[in-house]
């Protein structure tokens, strides 16, 4: 046990390892923990469904590239999203908690997170020659993300100064942002199947403030340990695969795709102890793997409806399945089960200039309530979002489109948990909430692409 933790005044150093987590990002951006549910304005206003229902090289691309045969043309996407979250932290430590005193008073509290706005770009490539089985495709969008920026508090017990002038740790900060290139290639095996393979490669950045998953230190021997900072950061490489299928069966279409888990190098920071003294930390931190299936169907006149079904593995993933704590005080993980995600979606060809797009997703939320504490830095609770959408087309080889979403405001809740245990009568709540902005153009080039029997000369 630390030396902070053996008095009830250390009981309040001990207070702060509960609540933030070790990995942080582009904030509620994503509606399946972490991970975004789609790229660009139109595979996002069909709810992120594409594992079956090739509309754009960008949702292609990030879901099941196999997809990318059933593209009318070569296609360049590119695209923007802005990402307006909401979210707040609330916490409350009755009087005494700590002994007599310590607390003098009860604290309670809500703190909202500074209003910030994020900003995510897509680029998508596919390129089908005429005469060939073969698509090549490349994609470079976000992958995951999240972050907030908590100000300091006097009666929110979380952002109070740190020990011995308060019981928290001040302001709290993270950002945590993977950006992902993913080539790919896509083979007809006949007219109506199609295979891919992509390597993914990853660049990932994380920082936060106070960095809980190392040890703290009490370097200044005044008897209270705090953690370091953790935004003197380097960037990560990271990469993994995604091997996808696409069948065409008349009206019908079935899809597949498997994403590996994206392994990382750890992410090594810069930073000091209480005296000021060089030391180094570091967190190791994967993506999950991602087994996606769906199908769409076309036989509604100017319809094309679309459903996906995605499992998504974070309890097998490095820093998101681990929790509880270290004998040195760290942080080992927050503790994610992993979940099932749904997501919906369906385009009206109003004109042939003009569709129209709404899809929904939903999916599980990967944090249970004994694991808010760990989470407080990572508030991603969100398990509804609705999107609504449209594309126009300015001439036949140009588009314009754009799209809206909400994701739904969801809490999670629970009590203050250290190392010896949770705390009777404490709680912390996370509440989250996102707005997303969407615009992109699509320009199509080259003749529609021929299937199997270019093979022997014929013409699709």
């Amino acid at each position: 046990m630390l030396k902070p933790c053996t008095t009830a005044v250390g009981g309040k150093t001990c207070l702060l390892v509960a609540w933030v987590l070790t990995i942080a990002a582009t904030p509620a951006a994503a509606q399946f923990g972490p991970m975004l549910s789609g790229a660009g304005p139109i595979n996002r206003s069909m709810g992120g469904a594409s594992t079956a229902a090739p509309l754009s090289a960008s949702g292609a691309l990030f879901w099941n590239p196999a997809t990318l045969s059933g593209l009318e043309s070569s296609q360049l996407d590119v695209g923007a999203e802005l990402l307006f979250p909401h979210t707040s932290l609330s916490s409350s430590v009755p009087a005494n908690t700590f002994g007599p005193g310590v607390p003098p008073v009860d604290l309670a509290g809500t703190t909202g997170n500074e209003d910030a706005v994020f900003a995510m770009p897509t680029m998508a490539l596919a390129y089908r020659p005429e005469e060939s089985p073969f698509t090549y495709g490349l994609g470079v969008f976000a992958a995951a993300g999240f972050g907030l920026n908590y100000g300091g508090s006097t009666t929110n017990p979380v952002l109070t100064a740190p020990a011995p002038n308060g019981l928290g740790f001040g302001p709290i900060f993270s950002q945590y942002q993977v950006l992902q290139i993913a080539p790919a290639l896509v083979y007809d095996v006949n007219d109506q199947f199609s295979l891919s393979v992509s390597p993914l490669l990853d660049i990932g950045m994380l920082q936060f403030d106070p960095a809980v998953f190392a040890a703290p230190d009490d370097a200044n021997g005044d008897g209270f340990a705090t953690y370091p900072s953790g935004t003197h950061s380097r960037s990560a490489w990271g990469g993994g695969f995604n091997l996808g299928a696409y069948y065409k069966a008349g009206d019908w279409g079935f899809g597949s795709a498997y994403k590996s888990p994206q392994w990382f190098q750890s992410y090594r920071f810069n930073t000091t102890d209480e005296l000021g003294q060089p030391r180094t930390a570091e967190i190791s931190l994967n993506l999950p793997a991602i087994v996606s299936v769906g199908t769409s169907y076309k036989g509604f006149e100017r319809w094309l409806l679309a459903a996906d079904l995605r499992y998504l593995d974070f309890e097998n993933t490095n820093g998101f399945g681990e929790s509880g704590f270290a004998p040195t005080g760290a942080l080992q993980g927050v503790g994610f089960e992993s979940i099932l995600a749904v997501a919906l979606g369906a385009q009206y060809q109003m004109t042939d200039a003009m569709s129209v797009r709404l899809g929904y997703s939903w999916s599980e939320n990967p944090i249970r309530d004994s694991q808010t504490a760990a989470n407080v830095a990572s508030p991603l609770t969100i398990e509804h979002t609705l999107y609504a959408g449209a594309s126009y087309h300015v001439t036949e080889a140009f588009s314009l489109s754009m799209a809206y979403a909400h994701g739904f405001e969801n809490s999670i809740s629970g009590p203050i948990v250290l190392p010896a245990g949770s705390v009777p009568g404490t709680s912390i709540q996370s509440t989250t909430a996102v707005d997303m902005i969407l615009v992109g153009a699509t320009v199509k080039f080259g003749g529609r692409k021929c299937s199997v029997p270019c093979h022997s000369g014929g013409v699709h």
